[in-house]
């Protein structure tokens, strides 16, 4: 069975495009703040709590502006309404209620797809009420508040998108372990490569830029099939000098979203950069595990005093929002380094596919939770109901709780760093999931908070 499709369907300067690559975890979708940027269907696909999807960013339907070009936008985004499964009709909180949301809902409510109304731009939790108000006109079934710029109501949009679709919660992947090799231009990463493969696969040169495109070679260790991928180095923005240049950056931000594992490559003698620091931090906005590679190793401790020590300062200095980042020191050159860089790598995927049973798991934590009680919200206490892990990878966990808006983030960091130390998943990217506990019967329904002093 085909995964699920999603429209989402609302006039122009709605926040549409902003959803979309919030919940693709991309950038596909051109964001502006001005009416009728996306002019055609952004196809992605994406995942939620295991279970993958297509969506698709519509066009802002508008019946103002050039009559034929307004006509060619309205048909291809009444088409993706009519494919989808189900719908996301965006509105606008600021702006609020016009004609056109009024003959779009009308058009919408013809298809009788499963919508869900969300007024975009109610930043407050607060505002909710009054923000709303006006849109009950449109006799919605199912409307919510959100905020997309600070994801305010995204988890709960992705679990409305996925409900029922328990069948696509399968890790998609053909078995191969998949290591993307990043970092600047000249850091090192295809000697790496040859290193690793022990024959010169790629091409290597002190020019900079020398790898334009991602480079995918499959080989087998110890009987497991890998593919690594060389990627084109990533530059800052400002100094992407051609279109050559932005395609290979863009190439090698989507071999980030296709590899297990990422090794990212830094310059022994340079030590890590800012620009290292979003590497890093895009490979964590797509819960990648990354092992940071210092390389060079044989010039750097020959010119820098205490290199190690002065390294492992910087790192914990440029990567302070990754304090349990795995670093590895290599020379890529003369292969030092390189076979301990490999044993982490495998250690690692076997992180990734680590499962805890559903009784460990409660059990553990029952014992933190009572340790350190999770904060209130709006004066009343968060209660977790149940705790479970998904079929995800890298480890996953969804909680029931009464009020998922009530763990916030430090809690959240909390919660990940006490099951990191007991599981030993020390620099793995695990993500918590809080969810609503249902209100209909059912096993997650009838239990008893985890901490009965709450």
């Amino acid at each position: 069975m085909g995964l699920i499709k999603i429209a989402i369907i609302g006039r122009p300067n709605v926040g549409k495009s902003t959803l979309f690559n919030q919940i693709t975890g991309t950038r596909k979708a051109v964001v502006k703040d001005e009416p009728g940027v996306t002019r055609d269907v952004h196809r992605g696909k994406a995942e939620w709590l295991g279970v993958h999807f297509d969506i698709f960013d519509t066009a802002g339907v508008s019946e103002g502006g050039d009559k034929a070009w307004s006509v060619g936008i309205r048909n291809q985004a009444l088409k993706a309404l009519r494919d989808a499964d189900k719908v996301l009709f965006v509105l606008d909180g600021k702006f609020g209620l016009n004609p056109e949301d009024k003959s779009l809902w009308q058009q919408i409510k013809i298809q009788k797809k499963p919508v869900l109304a969300i007024v975009n731009k109610i930043d407050e939790y607060e505002d909710e009420d009054v923000g709303l108000s006006e849109f009950y006109e449109l006799d919605l079934n199912n409307v919510m508040a959100a905020s997309f710029e600070h994801k305010h109501g995204l988890d709960r949009i992705l679990d409305w998108i996925i409900e029922g679709q328990e069948r696509n919660t399968e890790v998609l992947d053909d078995g191969k372990i998949r290591i993307a090799i990043v970092g600047k231009p000249n850091a090192g990463k295809s000697t790496l490569v040859n290193s690793i493969l022990g024959e010169n696969r790629v091409v290597v040169s002190p020019v900079a830029g020398t790898t334009v495109d991602s480079v995918e070679v499959p080989f087998t260790k110890n009987n497991q099939e890998f593919i690594l991928i060389d990627t084109a180095g990533l530059r800052r923005r400002a100094r992407r000098n051609d279109h050559v240049e932005l395609i290979s950056a863009f190439k090698a931000n989507e071999s980030i979203a296709e590899a297990n594992i990422l090794l990212i490559v830094v310059d022994g003698l340079l030590g890590p950069s800012q620009q290292d620091a979003r590497i890093v931090e895009l490979a964590l906005e797509h819960h990648r595990a990354v092992i940071l590679v210092i390389n060079k190793i044989d010039m750097a401790e020959s010119k820098i005093p205490r290199f190690r020590d002065v390294s492992r300062e910087k790192i914990r200095n440029q990567f302070h929002f990754f304090a349990d980042i795995p670093v590895c020191f290599i020379s890529a050159k003369t292969g030092r380094g390189v076979d301990p860089l490999f044993a982490l790598v495998q250690k690692i995927w076997s992180q990734l596919n680590k499962k805890i049973s559903t009784q460990e798991i409660n059990d553990f934590f029952f014992n933190v939770i009572r340790q350190a009680p999770s904060p209130s919200f709006r004066g009343r206490d968060t209660k977790f109901y149940y705790i479970t892990q998904t079929k995800q990878r890298p480890p996953s966990f969804m909680a029931f709780v009464n009020e998922p808006r009530g763990i916030t983030k430090a809690y959240r960091r909390f919660l990940s760093t006490q099951i990191k130390k007991q599981y030993d998943l020390v620099g793995i990217p695990i993500r918590i999931y809080p969810k609503k506990r249902r209100s209909s019967k059912g096993s997650q329904s009838q239990r008893q908070p985890l901490d009965d002093n709450q």
